[in-house]
């Protein structure tokens, strides 16, 4: 069965504005006979009359009147869903879903990127979670996450790539009635004899020792760094941590201390899938990596 086409609303809207089918004819660029068989085609699909018709004028009927609201209505609704669509395609509108690991909020890295996203993009809702980094590349891979913080290094598969985003340093965190507590800086030799607690990201520690020419003994590997730093506060253990940890957790019986000679690097890196298709994600990304 036919059914009413756009082309008919707006033929009936236009000639509603106008109440003559000449200058209604004009506006749309069409031929005044066509407009009137847009007209007949419209009452004749609808069961009704839509105007009354003289050669001197136009004017709307009972049922006209009634179909007018929702004439604009349905217009209205389609130039909404007309820049909706615009929207998305900008990347202004949209969902994402972002990981992290705790030491990108430590850094502030998280809070930058995605508060400063949301202002310029309030049609983006942005979800953020954190996850364990053993599971990231998965969750990339299979689509559960869009972009996720991590410390590099870590093994990335095939589609997934990761930009550095924040640099910062390892230091050390001791128990404070640690002997070693008393220097400002440690040289990697004199944590020979320690027992390392150690976070997701096991980089620094490997690398404190192998300056320090030793094998770590290796304690603990409790997850998180509030959970690693919570280890070291009862004592018994150190941990190479994020420099940015010292500046925003005071954690009852532990205190940090720098790492003499060359900083080792700690960074924070955006991962994210190669070939994202996705206009909101693609323009966080963007966004993330030069922010």
């Amino acid at each position: 069965m036919r059914q009413l086409e756009l082309r008919h609303i707006r033929a009936f809207v236009c000639v509603t504005n106008h109440l003559h089918f000449s200058r209604a004819a004009d506006e749309l660029e069409i031929a005044a006979p066509s407009l009137t068989k847009l007209i007949q085609e419209a009452e004749r699909l609808l069961g009704v009359r839509l105007f009354h018709r003289t050669k001197r004028s136009v004017v709307l009927s009972a049922a006209g009147s009634a179909y007018l609201a929702e004439a604009l209505a349905a217009l209205e609704h389609l130039a909404r869903g007309e820049e909706r669509a615009g929207l998305a395609e900008r990347g202004e509108l949209g969902r994402i879903e972002v990981g992290y690991v705790a030491s990108a909020v430590y850094a502030g890295v998280l809070q930058r990127a995605v508060g400063a996203f949301r202002r310029l993009h309030p049609g983006v809702d942005i979800s953020i979670r954190e996850v364990p980094m053993d599971t990231i590349a998965a969750m990339l891979r299979d689509g559960l996450l869009d972009a996720a913080y991590v410390r590099p290094p870590m093994p990335l598969e095939d589609g997934i790539e990761a930009t550095t985003v924040h640099r910062d340093r390892f230091v050390l965190a001791l128990p404070e009635d640690s002997a070693l507590a008393a220097a400002p800086e440690l040289k990697p030799s004199q944590l020979r004899d320690q027992y390392f607690v150690l976070p997701e990201q096991e980089a620094g520690t490997f690398e404190v020792a192998r300056r320090g020419r030793f094998s770590p003994r290796l304690g603990l590997r409790p997850g998180t760094l509030a959970a690693v730093l919570a280890c070291v506060s009862l004592g018994g253990n150190v941990a190479v941590v994020p420099h940015a940890l010292a500046g925003c957790i005071a954690l009852p019986g532990v205190v940090y201390r720098e790492i003499a000679g060359k900083p080792i690097a700690s960074e924070i890196a955006l991962a994210y899938r190669k070939f994202e298709r996705a206009p909101a994600v693609r323009a966080f990304l963007a966004f993330a990596k030069n922010g």
